[in-house]
């Protein structure tokens, strides 16, 4: 993976930067150690790692200001980063970067029942807002898989989904208003606790926009009634194409499921060692369809998709009776991560998002693939919108096996576009995603893009190097001059 040349300019100067950023963030705010430097150097995407140049820690948004405005007339680099979960690469550091880190924004503002809304600090994870308003009857509906770690201001950066996503919507869908500091030091306010606002949508814009516009600094979200009634069907099948039918007809019949996942043998066995929650081992693809709503239409719609499923050839079929039996269904999908890295030395997590008609199609061409690069791969899926999370299975210890599961990702993205869906539908492109944006994207559609990210960082300091596959300069009248010849891009270390 090739990143921009480090600035030896900007490398001369670091004792400088770092006396200034202590006089902004005094006393522990500032680290600069490389021992201790050494916790920032990857994020989720760990193949691939970089030492920062200095990490800086803020606790208001007052301090993130000024930290922006020097970077900013100093010209040096920021990479803003929340929990460090990013699957993508989002929040690799920079050699000649500071990393901006929110870790100390993890207070709850504000609960407001009457609005159905909380105010939060970006650095409060996803789980830690349900966790807030949960006595009340409840709950914030993205959900990550790693929602007991991420954080909300990450969420915004990729625009997270979760299992919830079918029904209840992604981050966008979900977030009412922001806080965040452009490059320059300017502090602006979009939306509130209100659900629309009137102007251009730019909490649309910035939500997704993977640190590359701003800084985020406070987030106010909607919170849900907890459903009075959900209950989950554990439907086992003898292939995953009959699973990739069935998903795509349940939405075609007008059910639309809380949750709909799906998970293929080699994960269901995982989850199933790790977790022991009674899923069938001889089932070649197991799905998790959860219903809710009042009791009367929960238990007509489990009719529906009962009928849906046998007339798909269904092997194995369970409804959960109870909250405890339901939860046990979720905890081996929501365990599937850690369960398939107890199979493998290593393995690498894709995202991407097809049309879900064309599900069955995706897992035939995956399994081709598998063949083609000798590698394995589990799949998980949030089946109900089309979104894969195929698990690329390597040991980085064997040489040649990560650059094969780079490929056999970048395959597996590319065959995604081919049938009609994207590079990705929640992690984000950061670095991995990066170089394959030309499969999706033409070069007007990409300037365009980098258009907009002019219009917010015209010198380009914020998290540069992800996303876009060429690095450009803005112009003094909005217009891109694309750097003569190629520019220097060194590799970074892979572990």
């Amino acid at each position: 993976m090739l990143m921009p040349k480090p600035d030896e300019a900007v490398l001369a100067k670091r004792g400088e930067i770092i006396a200034a950023l202590r006089e902004i963030v005094p006393g522990e705010g500032v680290i600069a150690e490389e021992d201790e430097m050494r916790v920032y150097e990857s994020d989720g995407l760990s193949a691939y790692r970089q030492m920062p140049m200095i990490v800086v820690l803020p606790e208001t948004t007052e301090q993130v200001a000024e930290i922006l405005r020097y970077c900013h007339a100093e010209e040096v680099k920021v990479v803003p980063r929340g929990a460090g979960t990013s699957l993508s690469g989002g929040a690799l550091p920079l050699a000649d970067a500071v990393l901006l880190g929110l870790g100390k924004f993890n207070r709850i503002l504000d609960v407001d029942f009457e609005n159905r809304a909380v105010v939060t600090q970006p650095g409060v994870t996803n789980l830690g807002i349900t966790h807030a308003v949960q006595d009340q009857g409840f709950y914030y509906a993205p959900d990550p898989s790693s929602q007991i770690a991420c954080s909300i201001g990450g969420n915004i950066a990729e625009n997270s989904g979760g299992v919830h996503c079918l029904k209840y919507g992604l981050t966008t869908n979900n977030v009412l208003g922001i806080e965040f500091v452009t490059i320059e030091g300017e502090v602006i306010r979009i939306g509130g606790k209100h659900l629309d606002a009137e102007g251009y949508d730019l909490l649309g814009l910035m939500t997704g926009s993977e640190g590359l516009l701003g800084v985020v600094t406070e987030v106010t979200v909607r919170i849900l009634r907890k459903p009075a009634t959900a209950r989950a069907l554990l439907v086992g099948f003898a292939s995953s194409e009959a699973a990739g039918t069935c998903v795509a007809e349940i939405i075609g019949a007008g059910v639309i499921p809380g949750g709909m996942e799906m998970m293929d043998n080699p994960a269901i066995n995982a989850a199933e060692d790790f977790v022991g929650t009674g899923y069938p081992r001889d089932a070649a693809a197991l799905l998790i369809v959860e219903l809710d709503g009042p009791e009367v239409e929960v238990d007509y719609l489990i009719g529906r998709v009962r009928e849906i499923a046998e007339a798909n050839g269904a092997t194995s079929l369970r409804v959960s009776e109870s909250e405890d039996e339901r939860n046990a269904f979720w905890a081996g999908r929501k365990s599937a991560f850690p369960a398939v890295g107890r199979i493998s030395p290593d393995y690498m997590c894709m995202d991407g998002t097809i049309p879900r008609k064309m599900l069955p199609e995706i897992l035939r061409r995956m399994s081709s693939l598998s063949e083609k690069h000798g590698l394995r791969v589990a799949n998980v899926f949030h089946a109900g919108d089309g979104n894969l999370h195929p698990l690329i299975l390597f040991d980085a210890n064997q040489p040649g096996e990560l650059e094969t599961a780079e490929a056999f990702g970048g395959d597996i993205l590319k065959a995604c576009v081919e049938l009609g869906g994207v590079l990705t539908g929640e992690h984000g492109v950061g670095i991995e995603k990066r170089d394959l944006m030309g499969e999706m994207f033409t070069e007007v559609d990409l300037d365009q893009q980098q258009r907009v990210k002019c219009a917010f960082d015209a010198k380009g300091l914020l998290n540069p190097g992800k996303v876009f596959p060429k690095l450009h300069r803005c112009a003094e009248l909005g217009r891109m001059v694309v750097h003569q010849g190629k520019m220097p891009f060194p590799d970074i270390p892979r572990f």
